[in-house]
């Protein structure tokens, strides 16, 4: 991936007529632990990484948004007059011109615009790719595009998770879009949009083992959970699996059952891995990560052979505490 520098030379070779571009910066993400929470409005415990999407942005006055993404290898364009009207068409410029109409759905003027993209967060690779994406172009399009885009890390997560719910069509919950928005290790409710930072102790590396299966969300497990996690909330007569608790489990059995416990147990995994890293516990810190992969693995039923067999072999190296 290139860096600022070289994203601008590149910008000047894409758009040669075009004034000196700003860049935009948004990292990619590991969940350190509180899976599939966030959508169910619970804990989560997100790092942002040094794996990032940089957008490159200058304003045109032609009354044109084009885009062109360097890891993609092609672009698209759109005139201003059409964004307003704009229907997703299923493939990566979704979240570009998603940004561009949610903008105009809030009432902020828009104005022509070059972007070029640059990304190495791999595509599918389980490092919220798309979050960053969505971040770093909320950040250059609110700033270019258009006249009083959000600035706050919060106001910034919050348009991205609106462009993947409601133009590019993912039910997902805020958390990739605030962990790049943000920034940090955090403790994130996602129900309140309360956070704080979370320290991790200076002697433990967080290393992230790919397992080359492909991670897309739109052809996953993913909405098959959602859908079953509101409908186990609707059972308990809740708003959310957030206010479930253990003792109310007992009306509930088979899947819905399995998936509750995982949610209740997971909430409460954050707050403890958290007080963990506080009191620089490595040994217990890795103890609740194994624990929250077997109950993803058992109770949430999102777990693979491969992610498995990782977890698995990575408990047998010395100096390993735990894997999620």
């Amino acid at each position: 991936m290139a860096g600022a520098s070289e994203l601008v030379r590149k910008f000047h070779a894409r758009y040669p007529a075009s004034p000196a571009p700003r860049v935009w910066r948004a990292p990619g993400r590991v969940n350190l632990i509180g899976e599939h929470t966030d959508y169910n409005l619970g804990l989560v415990l997100p790092m942002a990484i040094d794996l990032a999407c940089r957008v490159a942005v200058a304003p045109s006055n032609d009354g044109w948004l084009r885009v062109y993404s360097e890891q993609i290898g092609g672009g698209s364009q759109w005139p201003l007059a059409d964004i307003p009207n704009a229907l997703p068409v299923g493939d990566w410029t979704d979240r570009i011109v998603g940004i561009a109409w949610e903008l105009s759905r809030r009432g902020v003027e828009l104005r022509g615009a070059n972007v070029l993209i640059d990304s190495e967060v791999p595509l599918g690779g389980g490092l919220s790719s798309s979050a960053a994406l969505g971040v770093s172009l909320a950040l250059a399009l609110g700033g270019a595009l258009a006249l009083g885009g959000p600035r706050d890390p919060l106001e910034v997560a919050k348009l991205a998770q609106v462009v993947e719910m409601d133009f590019v069509g993912m039910p997902c919950g805020i958390m990739d879009q605030f962990s790049s928005a943000a920034g940090s290790a955090m403790l994130l409710d996602c129900r309140s949009l309360t956070w704080k930072e979370v320290k991790l102790p200076v002697d433990v590396a967080v290393v992230s083992a790919n397992t080359m299966v492909k991670h897309e969300l739109e052809v996953s497990a993913y909405r098959t959970r959602v859908e079953e996690c509101a409908e186990a909330a609707r059972r308990l007569g809740i708003a959310s699996l957030r206010g479930a608790e253990l003792g109310s489990l007992a009306s509930l059995d088979g899947v819905a059952l399995k998936r509750v416990r995982h949610i209740v147990t997971e909430n409460a995994r954050v707050l403890m891995f958290a007080a963990a890293a506080e009191s620089e516990n490595a040994a217990e810190m890795g103890r609740i990560l194994t624990e929250s992969h077997i109950s993803l693995r058992d109770d949430y039923q999102v777990s693979c052979v491969e992610l498995d067999f990782l977890v698995e072999a990575a408990l047998q190296v010395d100096g390993v505490f735990g894997q999620g």
